[in-house]
């Protein structure tokens, strides 16, 4: 897969909105990135063109991933602040 700028620059911001409330990310998109990039780490098969096309399912081996308590946590932080913002990035 071809890497882009943005989805580079996310990536990039992956690691360091990890360390951050979620409130603070920059936008929908990273919020929709970070939470995305814990479940590419954990095997997730995505199933959305836009999953797809950013996370590469070459690599994948469920759709049921094992979250860790922290990255539950924090997916469920995220989630909270998308609905907070009204995000709707892959709809």
């Amino acid at each position: 897969m071809k890497s882009t700028p943005m989805i580079f620059a996310a990536g990039l911001l992956v690691g360091l909105t990890g360390l951050v409330p979620a409130g603070s990310a920059a936008s929908c998109w990273d919020l929709w990135y970070e939470r995305n990039a814990i479940y590419d780490r954990n095997g997730y098969c995505f199933s959305t063109n836009l999953g797809q096309r950013t996370f590469n399912n070459a690599d994948c081996w469920t759709r049921n991933p094992t979250l860790s308590q922290w990255e539950q946590r924090r997916v469920a932080q995220i989630q909270a602040e998308e609905r907070r913002r009204g995000c709707k990035v892959n709809n």
